[in-house]
């Protein structure tokens, strides 16, 4: 008897109407019909042979189809034993050994940095990522860099505005004078100034519309990223707010800056003192397996699922909203992408967030 084994890093995620195989290992995901996640589950309890007898001949054929798909995508392998009970399956437990991963703050001056740089320490926050409306200077950037240039950070990422002083000499003296910026992405730039070179330590972006706080959330196909860190915490907890701090514009310390609830003012209050308020972590837990139709979704573990901005439409019995991201347009029972602002079933909520200056006309 000849059986199939599915390899470990091989992840299946079954949606209302495809299935999503991701390859762990090579950080890669492909669609694929409903109708293979059948076979890959009579493919672990019985031996191809026994399989085979249980089709006719059209069902046979489609299903050596399927068995060669796996066999050439490197998915698994064919052996003449049943290994399927020796081998353990992949552990789904998610670990971050950081009581914060991420802090996220809407800079108006960068003098906020050294009231939290020993918060970051105490906490682990390994990504520090920086939202600024203002232009800043190359010394402002270097500064930023340098309060830091000690921290446990692992790195900071930037978000500015575009001016002119933005030139290939300004990003070639940041790459030699900096060490723990990753990532520039300058928005407002009706074109690219110059071409970055591969040569530098971190990446440069220049993207032409504007970016604000409420532009966060969009669901597109672009953004989403197979990799197993991601599709662990997502299975465990919620993609975009387990582990995340924010600080908005005022000062207010939030679970996102665009969010409404506030736990106090940096001003005031230290970013462990939010951390440790009843309802700061109130969404850490709430995967897309609790999310209406994101719960049918093939997508749900490689996709963020943001609570800044929903339909508005569900909320469980502990009272917190359970409704689909408002940005998305992607309807997981027709397989079916659309322009997520056109939807009429979206008007209610786009005006209560007040977005109409987002939505495309």
């Amino acid at each position: 008897m000849r059986y199939f084994n599915l390899f470990s890093n091989i992840f299946v995620t079954k949606g209302a109407t495809r299935i999503l195989i991701s390859d762990l290992q090579r950080n890669t995901s492909e669609l694929m019909p409903l109708e293979l996640d059948e076979i890959i589950e009579e493919l672990k309890n019985n031996s191809i042979e026994n399989i085979v007898e249980m089709y006719d001949e059209d069902s046979k054929q489609l299903f050596e189809e399927y068995l060669n798909f796996l066999l050439e995508k490197e998915y698994g392998f064919i052996s003449n034993k049943d290994w399927n009970r020796n081998f353990p399956p992949m552990s789904l437990e998610f670990h971050d050994s950081s009581k914060i991963s991420n802090i996220f703050i809407e800079l108006d001056n960068i003098s906020i940095l050294e009231k939290i740089k020993e918060s970051i320490e105490s906490l682990d926050i390994k990504h520090l990522v920086i939202y600024c409306e203002k232009y800043l200077s190359f010394e402002e950037i270097k500064q930023i860099d340098k309060y830091f240039e000690t921290s446990v950070l692992c790195g900071i990422e930037l978000f500015l505005h575009y001016h002119e002083e933005v030139n290939l000499d300004f990003i070639e003296k940041l790459n030699s004078e900096t060490g723990r910026i990753y990532s520039l992405v300058f928005y407002n730039c009706e074109k690219n100034p110059f071409k970055p070179k591969d040569k530098y330590r971190f990446s440069v972006d220049f993207i032409k519309h504007e970016v604000k706080i409420n532009s966060c959330g969009k669901v597109d196909l672009k953004y989403f990223n197979t990799n197993l860190p991601k599709i662990l915490e997502a299975i465990n907890h919620n993609s975009c707010l387990h582990k995340k701090i924010a600080i908005d514009i005022n000062g207010n310390i939030k679970n996102c800056p665009a969010m409404p609830q506030s736990f106090g003012n940096i001003k005031d209050t230290t970013l462990e003192e939010a951390l440790n308020q009843k309802y700061f972590k109130k969404y850490w837990n709430l995967t897309k397996d609790n999310i209406e139709v994101c719960k049918d979704c093939e997508f749900r573990y490689i996709c963020t699922d943001c609570r800044a901005f929903t339909e508005q439409t569900h909320k469980n019995k502990h009272g917190l909203d359970i409704s689909k991201p408002l940005k998305c347009g992607y309807d997981p029972y027709t397989g079916e992408w659309e322009e997520w602002s056109k939807s009429p079933l979206k008007q209610k909520a786009i005006n209560f967030y007040g977005m109409q200056d987002l939505v495309k006309k």
